[in-house]
């Protein structure tokens, strides 16, 4: 079954908090949720399908259809780490295209500033082998980063410039953590995190959320709001396999990210606007090159000198800031690619970093470890008339 136009992003909304010391998960949930409602013209009264993931408290979507006070015939609760909620759009078109709900509602919040609390793979099979060696999300990140230097000749200059882009993007929104435009040496001279990682080479960690509206094509047709269709989807896993495929230079979205493209029927070639997840710089230069956007080993030169900053450069990418300046809520950045998308498709970025007849954008995203198992999500979203 195909995707393509099978369902709309109706309403989108990010949480402008980036510390919420006095607001409960639940009602970062609950704001979230008025605020994508709000945007796309609906009320809870409308919602038939919800979607969330292990943010959602208590016991998930069971939980927040109480606290919403939601009436729904369609429940999701799909876990895939970062790349969840890139995942859950295509979810909820499937959902609707199978007449399963006809108005879907994902929302994504936490707290994970406030309550310092990392939540990483807890009972993974590979948890006690790993752990006591202290393997972490930045170590296992970093051999990827070493081992694309040793085979491609990738460096960490080239790596600064994903930072670089970001920073440029986010001295323009006025919700970002960290709005400061820094350079390349900037990047180089922050203290090593997980080598040759820098602590400016890594995602900030945020408290908020957001949330998407996903509605059938009747319904989104009825709407005061411009239509960004769904066009193509893919997901995908990765492991190493017991070490058969411990290729640490390619993701999950050397597969998730063909599928989309081929259901969708169009190429990277023809993306005015890329939202890729970045929980770290080397997160984005890989995907860049599982994508298609240039050659496997070239994503050093294709993101150096500010090739990723909009109105200047070849791709423009994570026109918020991304995870890497603006907002990484509960360690799931994916929904915040697909908010952004959906804000350069209707024309309703920062003019600053507005990407001119924007009508085709791709949000992809990582979800688990890079450097061991993990999934990848991609969906190509465009603006119909």
């Amino acid at each position: 079954m195909s995707l393509r136009n099978a369902a709309y992003i109706a309403g989108a909304f990010e949480h402008p908090t980036r510390l919420a010391p006095d607001i409960s998960t639940p009602q970062l949930h609950a704001e979230c949720a008025a605020g994508a409602l709000a945007d796309a013209g609906l009320s809870l009264q409308d919602v038939d399908g919800y979607f969330c993931a292990t943010d959602a408290p208590g016991f998930g979507p069971i939980s927040m259809i109480d606290y919403l006070g939601l009436d729904v015939r369609h429940a999701d609760s799909t876990e895939m780490g970062g790349c969840t909620y890139i995942a859950h759009v295509a979810h909820a078109a499937q959902a609707i295209a199978a007449g399963k709900c006809k108005v879907a509602l994902i929302t994504l919040a936490g707290r994970p500033r406030s309550e310092s609390v990392m939540r990483f793979r807890p009972g993974a099979p590979e948890q006690d082998f790993e752990q006591w060696v202290g393997l972490t999300n930045h170590t296992s990140y970093g051999m990827c980063a070493v081992r694309h230097m040793h085979e491609f000749g990738t460096t960490s200059d080239q790596l600064a410039w994903i930072k670089v882009a970001a920073s440029h993007h986010a001295q323009h929104n006025e919700n970002a953590m960290l709005p400061k435009v820094v350079t390349v040496e900037e990047v180089l001279e922050s203290p090593m995190i997980a080598d040759p990682l820098h602590r400016l080479d890594c995602c900030v960690t945020t408290d908020g959320g957001g949330a998407l509206v996903v509605v059938a094509p009747e319904i989104a047709k009825s709407l005061s709001r411009p239509l960004v269709a769904l066009r193509g989807a893919g997901e995908a896993t990765k492991g190493p396999s017991g070490g058969l495929g411990l290729d640490l230079t390619v993701s999950a979205a050397a597969r998730s990210g063909p599928a989309a493209f081929a259901e969708a029927g169009v190429r990277p070639a023809d993306i005015k606007y890329a939202s890729v997840y970045d929980s770290f710089t080397i997160t984005v230069l890989i995907q860049l090159e599982d994508l298609g956007f240039c050659a496997k080993g070239g994503g050093g030169k294709f993101v150096a000198d500010g090739n990723l900053i909009s109105g200047t450069g070849k791709l423009p990418f994570n026109t918020d800031g991304g995870g890497l300046c603006s907002n990484h809520p509960m360690f799931r950045g994916g929904i915040t690619k697909v908010i952004e998308a959906v804000r350069q498709l209707r024309g309703e970025a920062h003019p600053a970093v507005q990407v001119p007849n924007c009508d085709l954008a791709v949000a992809t995203g990582i979800g688990g470890s890079l450097g061991a198992r993990h999934g990848a999500a991609t969906v190509i979203l465009e603006r119909q008339s």
